[in-house]
């Protein structure tokens, strides 16, 4: 079975990448450039991870041989947020390339003669490794996302103290920028006494 299914993986990751970038319209134009290469090593990556894991003993740990794959994964959901997508495009992704991943090893299954219960479990198995890659992403984009916004408040942190300190005007709209703040159009000033004020 697992021979059966090697010989089909390049055609399946093949209709795994057209598939996606039919039915999810934020991939339509993802996949040239560097996002693209990204996007098709980590299909050929899922799909190898999960070849590797239907030959384990049954009971055996498949952490080391998910690992890579988990990894990758986790990049994904990174590189989304980075973008500045949500991460439902990716999720949405996953969920076609399970669709298209088991019918053809459905398919490579049948044809090698596997009996159904040997079959429902490989179908139990597409499923829960893809709840697995998602949970990765959906864990990189947490991830990514809190960063950016540790970065920004220090970048923001950093402006205030330049505002207070009067820095030249250059340097503040420098670091406004950076901070992605745009300053509005009035001000108010506040005078309180030392004694009022929370340090």
């Amino acid at each position: 079975m697992v021979e059966a299914l090697e010989r089909v993986l390049p055609r399946m990751a093949e209709h795994t990448v057209a598939a996606v970038t039919a039915e999810v319209p934020s991939y339509a134009d993802a996949f040239g450039g560097r996002m693209g290469q990204n996007i098709e090593n980590a299909v050929q990556l899922a799909l190898g991870a999960f070849l590797r894991l239907t030959t384990r003993a049954h009971g055996a740990d498949p952490g080391p041989r998910l690992t890579p794959a988990l990894d990758g994964a986790y990049d994904l959901g990174r590189g989304e947020a980075r973008n500045g997508r949500s991460i439902d495009a990716l999720l949405a992704a996953y969920r076609v390339g399970a669709r298209v991943a088991w019918r053809e090893l459905s398919a490579a299954a049948v044809g090698a003669g596997v009996s159904a219960g040997t079959t429902a479990r490989f179908a139990e198995m597409v499923f829960a490794f893809i709840d697995e890659l998602s949970a990765a992403s959906v864990a990189g984009h947490a991830d990514e996302l809190a960063a950016a916004g540790r970065v920004r408040q220090r970048r923001l942190d950093r402006l205030a103290a330049e505002l207070l300190a009067g820095e030249p005007q250059a340097q503040l709209v420098a670091s406004a920028e950076q901070a992605n703040w745009k300053p509005p159009k009035t001000l108010s000033a506040v005078v309180l006494a030392e004694a009022e004020t929370r340090k």
